[in-house]
């Protein structure tokens, strides 16, 4: 039996002075409030009540037991009372992992200052890192992009990404732009540290994944750096559409191979448990799946195909 249960066994009894009516308050036997509060004796080690045949009175310990369990059953009660509503109405704080490009895009903080406004009684903690254990940090949900391997995670897809591979003008010139995906074995190419000594690009030809392993000329860690070096000029990169649409815009950068870029890249929400989530967790999933669905994409972002082609706009300007 709970503790709590076998201490307000003993309050009611203490309270109403005789084991019937107490029993009857609780709605048990009297032999259970009884069994509850020798269970209770036997575990502290002391006699509790003096009874007699018409009514019990306090020991000494049990007087002090009454005094302190006051405060501590009210304690329990109202975080009861408010873990319930935890349960059933978003509040409290959300641990939120994400990476460092995803929060420094400006977009993900947007959104998140939307749903705190839906949301004022959620307070939210975001934790940019590309590395994120979430049962040893303590993360409620970590938006991740790309394939989520790990089986022990429950993943929500939010929002197809394109890829796209591009490089500057003067690097295509110098050269030759690549008609399919095998070619790019022969450039250089600048990749995350991440993906390995002999990094490998995936595409897709009709359903069919094609692996190139790509020589990298430079790798970073982060894709910002490697955007800037393919612009001067010294490589290629294989990114998603909406860390570069501002440079293919201006034409500072160039795609190519559109039709053959990978399809299986999403933002992904990941969590542990599928059961007995918070209620701010499940708003905040269902908010940013409802925002996705209703743009079609997160700002910044363009459907797969559809890239545009500096050189083309410049001919039907």
């Amino acid at each position: 039996m709970d503790s709590l249960d076998l201490i307000r066994a003993f309050r009611e009894v203490a309270v109403q002075g005789n084991f019937s009516r107490a029993a009857t308050r609780l709605g048990i036997s009297k032999a259970t409030a009884s069994k509850y509060v020798a269970e209770l004796e036997t575990r502290f080690g002391v006699r509790l009540l003096n009874r007699s045949t018409r009514s019990v009175s306090l020991t000494d310990a049990g007087q002090l037991l009454l005094e302190r369990s006051a405060p501590m059953l009210e304690m329990v009660e109202l975080t009861q009372a408010e873990l319930a509503e935890r349960a059933s109405a978003p509040r409290g704080r959300l641990r939120i992992a994400a990476p460092y490009a995803m929060g420094s895009s400006g977009e993900l903080p947007t959104l998140l200052a939307e749903f705190m406004g839906f949301y004022p009684e959620v307070q939210v903690s975001l934790h940019l890192s590309n590395h994120v254990d979430l049962a040893e940090d303590g993360i409620d949900v970590e938006l991740r992009f790309g394939p989520v391997e790990n089986e022990n995670l429950i993943v929500r897809k939010l929002l197809q990404v394109p890829m796209v591979v591009c490089a500057s003008p003067v690097y295509w010139k110098k050269h030759g732009k690549p008609t399919h995906p095998t070619q790019l074995a022969q450039h250089d190419a600048l990749t995350l540290i991440r993906e390995s000594m002999h990094p490998v690009w995936r595409f897709e030809d009709k359903g069919k994944s094609i692996d190139v392993r790509v020589n990298s000329r430079m790798e970073a860690t982060e894709g910002g750096p490697l955007v800037e070096v393919a612009m001067h000029g010294f490589g290629v990169i294989y990114v998603p559409a909406l860390a570069v649409q501002p440079q293919i815009d201006h034409g500072e950068l160039v795609p190519v191979l559109q039709k053959y870029a990978r399809q299986d890249m999403w933002v992904s929400a990941a969590y542990l448990q599928r059961r007995h989530n918070s209620a701010a967790l499940r708003a905040l999933l269902d908010y940013l799946q409802d925002r996705a669905k209703s743009r079609g994409r997160f700002k910044g972002e363009v459907p797969p195909g559809t890239v545009p082609d500096p050189a083309a706009a410049a001919k039907t300007a």
